[in-house]
């Protein structure tokens, strides 16, 4: 399989979650507005990995036990640096523009910058697969990304969009807003990578001899991870729902 369809593959769950989000917006925002803060999402993804391995590095010369190490790498290291940067590519290329112009628009412009962030992750999976990578595996990584990493990248950078859209209309909360946002969304995040890891530590072998270690706690990990997800999904419905009662344009 050559790289362009392993692009195309890695590209998929994003650009499907983009045409299911941008359905939400009453009023349409500019195709090439939607492409710039996609595109932006990509770029904003690149910085992440050399953020993310300087700190895993000090917090690694920190003089405290491993599983403290292990906490900060997960909800800092990771969670928290990846909710930041999405919401920088809000705050240095959204906020201010004409095209923001209705409280519903911020959760949408968070996700799509999301989506182009979680759009660059993917093809750092898909593209060490460029030999023997069957049709069908493709398939099966597209889909556990879809329900999975990329779809929690929306979700929660849309969590944080609903509390930014709050800050702009009351404007006395708006750091109080802003910090409850990004502390929620990273929460929940570093819990969803914590699932991740739990439940791939329990799973052993390969193909068709799969043992599950640990039934419990899979089946805990497993119960947390789509919780979190179901629970971010609700939340955002009812996030998009509650903005378009507000007619108050965003003003930053």
């Amino acid at each position: 399989m050559n790289y362009f369809i392993l692009i195309i593959f890695a590209l998929a769950p994003s650009l499907i979650w983009l045409l299911f989000f941008l359905k939400k917006d009453a009023h349409p925002e500019s195709k090439r507005m939607i492409l710039k803060i996609f595109f932006y999402g990509i770029l904003i993804a690149l910085p992440a990995i050399f953020i993310e391995r300087a700190l895993f590095q000090g917090f690694r010369a920190l003089l405290i036990p491993s599983v403290f190490i292990f906490g900060l790498n997960i909800f800092i290291g990771v969670a928290f640096v990846e909710e930041y940067l999405k919401y920088l590519v809000f705050k240095g290329r959204v906020s201010g523009s004409p095209e923001l112009d209705e409280p519903t628009d911020v959760m949408i412009y968070m996700i799509v910058a999301a989506l182009g962030f979680a759009a660059f992750e993917n093809i750092l999976i898909f593209l060490p697969f460029d030999s023997p990578f069957l049709i069908q595996e493709a398939f099966f990584l597209v889909l556990l990304r879809f329900v999975g990493a990329t779809f929690l990248h929306a979700l929660s950078s849309g969590l944080v969009g609903y509390f930014l859209a709050l800050s702009f209309v009351k404007e006395r909360q708006r750091k109080r807003l802003l910090l409850m946002g990004l502390g929620a969304a990273t929460i929940l995040h570093g819990l969803y990578n914590l699932s991740i890891i739990k439940i791939g530590k329990g799973i052993q072998g390969s193909g068709s001899q799969i043992k599950i270690s640990d039934p419990q706690t899979f089946l805990l990990f497993t119960f947390i991870l789509a919780a979190i997800l179901l629970g971010l999904a609700l939340f955002v419905t009812f996030g998009f729902r509650k903005l378009k009662k507000i007619k108050s344009t965003c003003e930053t």
